[in-house]
């Protein structure tokens, strides 16, 4: 069975199952509560509180163990549980600026791991890792819009994610890993520097979910005062990072943006209102890395990668 598992630094997000927090909490015996994985003796339960950046994701298991969990919600959602052995082809992704250094790493990560036991909500799950294949982000999104972009000459693909902003250049629908990288402007940046804003001005401490919902309008549980500092900082770090990638070189106001990751839905509203950029087309769908894993996958297996996605 293909599963596709876009490992975000913020959230992990598969194609069926609602994202989760990119959080472990590690236990030496059954915790009390929330949904519980066992493996190689251990318990594990997500947490809100996600890892610290990776630069590297193979470093210890715990994007291991947090894949585990999102196979596990996948064979549930999809009700392909089995008490027999199940057979998993993995299609996952990189940061395009790591992509090169990395893939080969972040596949066997997964690979060579033999029939694979855990328990997951009191179910015995035996799996089998047999094929994994690695793609670019932010590419992989916007493979699920390509359609649109396939008479561009230019587009340029922003992927506002956690602790990353990905940026990949689109030459005629085909991604030019030459002109890409990953600048750690992510979403988290963002929350730290508001956290410290509004406690060092208001003394207020807020919270992640807090400075989620006033971006999105939702603005009722704090003061306008509060409210205002937050968009403000939203608008000054979208400015701050488009200035960077013009520093860079790429022009904004020319050609297509697309913007994807869950932290460009978050900003829409400071994207549009900053005025350097013009023509943006906003893809709306938090899981479309893991999509388009999906998509990139098939057509590798299909051996017609570039027939399959111009179809």
């Amino acid at each position: 069975m293909l599963i596709a598992v876009d490992h975000g630094n913020k959230l992990i997000k598969t194609i069926h199952h609602p994202p989760f927090t990119s959080g472990l909490e590690e236990n030496e015996k059954p915790p009390f509560g929330g949904e519980t994985l066992k493996y190689e003796g251990k318990y594990y339960t997500l947490s809100e509180r996600h890892i610290p950046y990776h630069r590297d994701k193979t470093e210890d298991k715990r994007f291991f163990i947090l894949t585990l969990f999102a196979i596990a919600y996948e064979l549930e959602t999809l009700k392909a549980y089995s008490p027999n052995i199940m057979r998993i082809q993995l299609s996952v992704g990189l940061p395009p600026a790591h992509y090169g250094a990395q893939n080969e790493a972040f596949i066997s990560y997964f690979m060579n791991r033999g029939a694979v036991k855990f328990e997951f909500k009191n179910r015995a799950y035996t799996i089998y890792i047999e094929k994994v294949l690695c793609f670019p982000q932010s590419y992989a999104a916007a493979v699920t819009v390509l359609k649109s972009l396939r008479n561009k000459p230019k587009a340029l693909i922003v992927d506002q994610g956690g602790m990353t902003a990905d940026f990949l250049l689109l030459k005629d629908g085909v991604g030019d890993l030459s002109v890409c990288d990953s600048l750690e402007n992510g979403v988290i940046t963002l929350y730290n520097k508001v956290k410290s804003k509004v406690n060092s001005e208001l003394d207020i401490l807020l919270e992640e979910s807090e400075i989620d919902a006033i971006l999105m309008g939702r603005k009722k549980h704090v003061s306008a005062e509060v409210a205002a500092v937050v968009e403000q900082q939203a608008q000054d770090f979208v400015n701050d990072l488009f200035s960077t990638l013009r520093e860079r070189g790429l022009e904004l106001k020319s050609g297509t943006v697309v913007f994807v990751g869950g932290g460009s839905i978050l900003l829409r509203r400071q994207i549009e209102a900053s005025g350097k950029v013009g023509n943006p087309l906003f893809v709306e769908d938090i899981q479309a890395n893991a999509r388009g894993y999906e998509i990139l996958y098939q057509c590798a297996e299909d051996g017609r990668r570039r027939k399959c996605l111009r179809s």
